[in-house]
């Protein structure tokens, strides 16, 4: 599937509305007047020129994510797990679930994929987006996550729309947008699918899920999204979100999806978590 340009690079935003975009560009519910891409590259090249971007892992000139760091990221590369996409595996057995990579509780997720371990440069890229407002790494993640999809994607399954994972109304009020949302939006331009963040809800304000044990971090988002709207009757959704620990956030939000009657849910995300036990056979999520 031929990709759309990448975006320019954006200046540090401090808006706090994030659009429902149910177009492919990430725009908002309207559809940008022609022109509007060209300006906003041409504005952003200049913004560059006057405040040149500085990379977050090595404070070189020039991108918030430098090419020199970007290549260093630990990629994930086939064979992967064809349900969870955990490298070294290839087919799970007749059972659906290859031992030791794919997560018992991977019920209502038909499989993920992932684009990186959460490691070096792209953790501290991942770090800034999320807690340093530096919405504008958003563009250059999403180039990253659209470089990788063709080799990741699943085979023989398309998709009708990206949904982000939602940030509770508090959350979202305390950090101003939702980061999930922003690389939704890149990813869903570059890969020419429509984009629905409103559709999936999260309803209760959990706590965050840093620390908490696999069983608890299950326990701490169970039934904590729902569907309105009718958006997802039918539709052949692809979940979006930063980084992948354990899986549940993504199964409680697949688990919602199917409810609101989506035909199928998978999910990529930009990173994934390695696993403190090292080897594979040990909670890889």
């Amino acid at each position: 599937m031929p990709l759309l340009q990448p975006y320019g690079h954006e200046a540090r935003s401090h808006s706090s509305s994030d659009t429902v975009s149910t177009q492919p560009a990430p725009s908002a519910t309207e559809a940008s007047p022609p022109g509007a891409a060209w300006l906003k590259r041409a504005g952003t090249a200049i913004l560059n020129l006057v405040f040149p971007p500085t990379c977050v892992a090595c404070q070189r000139y020039g991108a918030w994510l430098c090419s020199a760091c970007a290549d260093v990221i630990e990629r994930l590369e086939p064979p992967l797990c064809t349900r969870c996409g955990w490298p070294g595996h290839q087919v799970p057995p007749p059972s659906g679930r290859a031992s030791g990579c794919c997560p018992a509780t991977l019920d209502s997720l038909d499989g993920l994929r992932a684009l990186a371990f959460h490691s070096g440069p792209l953790r501290t890229a991942i770090h800034q987006l999320k807690y340093g407002d530096l919405r504008a790494l958003a563009s250059s993640l999403a180039d990253l996550m659209a470089e990788g999809w063709p080799a990741l994607a699943p085979e023989g399954t398309g998709f009708d729309t990206l949904v982000p994972i939602p940030l509770h109304r508090a959350r979202q009020r305390e950090r101003g947008y939702n980061q999930a949302a922003l690389l939704a939006r890149e990813l869903g331009a570059r890969l020419q699918r429509p984009v629905i963040e409103s559709g999936l809800e999260r309803i209760r304000d959990t706590a965050p899920q840093v620390g908490l044990k696999p069983a608890a971090r299950r326990q701490n988002v169970r039934n904590a999204f729902r569907c309105r709207g009718g958006h997802f009757e039918g539709q052949r959704v692809l979940l979006i979100d930063d980084v992948c620990t354990t899986g549940a956030t993504l199964e409680a939000a697949a688990t919602a999806l199917r409810a609101g009657g989506a035909v199928s849910v998978w999910a990529y995300t930009l990173a994934r978590a390695r696993g403190q036990s090292g080897p594979v056979s040990q909670e890889p999520l």
